[in-house]
């Protein structure tokens, strides 16, 4: 699939305990193990339904819909990074995005359906630079039951865009506007009712680096996390509905990097060099909680919290508040399995906030020394 952005020239059923562990090994780097545990995690909530829909509540028995067949992939590659801006001058960019409704994978035998940008959750990731003309190009699939939007909180303008990106089923709409700040942003949906769009996946980053881009690094990455309102009980498998009552409540029984549960764990985790600069651009969709962004294993060297310019050096945990983004920066130099967490620690065990990333390389017992510990086990 074409990437959403072009440059155009100058005027263009698992018990609690079973989970648990399954989670905890995941946090050890115990992979082999994790993949087969890691497919269950849910609190459970009521059966309320969404506004607008009918719902029977949370006191009557519910009977959970089976996982849907032909659910797709929605989780989005953290490897997909667009290049860097890097020295060119401001410019015209056109960015195509497009709203879409589908049935994908939360995690081990559960579904949901979720909205999303470019079918998949977070949304692509965005990456101008300060002073480029953006032009926005917005279409919601003509499969689509809701009008959608889009609010970038890079934007300077009415609802950052979302006044004028109202678009109905089989419609698109366009604006232009200015990068004037450069940073690290959210955009999500902002159509009525706001928060359940974004509670269904609608969220992503967009980066505008200042003039001149940003030093180069080895690896990129990028990681959204987001809150899932579902009807499924602790243990219940199945194609999960939204919970508005869970949502008004503040109580996700999912929490996820990148879309779904545990997903880019083991053989599916992000790889990495000894010695390798790493940069992760963090954002948080929410739509309530904060996140407490952790690498298990690392300090980062930098955090650019909300996107700032300036840094806050040796930083163990960096908080980011729901509709915020962050970029943390760190080298790593022992090889082995770095797991990401919400810090919020049973987010992460219980609930899916996890990714790994898995270096390779020669040991470095000067740093550290475990002769216990298999450093490439992953």
């Amino acid at each position: 699939m074409m990437g959403p952005m072009r440059g155009l020239k100058k005027g263009r059923g698992m018990s609690r305990g079973r989970r648990t562990r399954g989670r905890v090994a995941l946090l050890l780097g115990l992979s082999m193990v994790a993949v087969t545990a890691c497919g269950s995690t849910a609190a459970g909530q009521g059966d309320a339904a969404q506004p607008g829909s009918s719902g029977s509540g949370t006191e009557q028995a519910q009977q959970v819909e089976p996982a849907r067949a032909g659910a797709k992939v929605v989780a989005a590659d953290p490897t997909a990074v667009p290049e860097p801006v890097g020295q060119r001058p401001p410019q015209t960019v056109r960015i195509d995005l497009e709203t879409v409704e589908l049935d994908g994978k939360l995690d081990d035998g559960t579904t949901y359906t979720y909205w999303t940008f470019n079918g998949q959750v977070p949304g692509p990731m965005l990456r101008v630079r300060v002073g480029d003309t953006v032009e926005l190009h917005l279409k919601n699939s003509p499969k689509s039951g809701q009008i959608h939007s889009i609010d970038l909180h890079a934007v300077n303008g009415p609802g950052g865009g979302a006044v004028a990106t109202q678009v109905k089923p089989g419609e698109e709409k366009v604006f232009t506007w200015k990068a004037l700040n450069p940073g690290l942003y959210i955009y999500h949906c902002a159509s009525p009712h706001i928060p359940s769009h974004i509670a269904n996946g609608m969220y992503g980053l967009i980066l505008v680096e200042p003039e001149g881009g940003l030093p180069p690094v080895d690896k990129e990455f990028y990681i959204v996390q987001g809150e899932f309102y579902t009807n499924l009980k602790r243990g219940e498998k199945g194609h999960a509905g939204y919970d508005y009552d869970a949502l008004l409540d503040e109580r996700p029984n999912f929490v996820v990097f990148n879309g779904a549960a545990a997903y880019w764990t083991g053989e599916r985790a992000m790889k990495a060099k000894v010695g390798d600069r790493i940069r992760i651009f963090v954002g948080n969709g929410g739509p309530n909680l904060v996140s407490s962004f952790h690498v298990i294993g690392e300090v980062f060297d930098a955090v650019h919290d909300q996107g700032a310019t300036e840094a806050v050096h040796n930083v163990q945990t960096a908080l980011i508040p729901a509709g915020g983004a962050a970029w943390v920066e760190f080298t790593v130099d022992v090889p082995g399995t770095y797991t990401l967490v919400d810090h919020s620690i049973s987010r992460s065990i219980d609930k899916g906030a996890i990714a790994q990333i898995v270096v390779e390389g020669e040991p470095n017992p000067e740093v550290f020394d475990a002769p216990q510990v298999d450093a490439g086990a992953h």
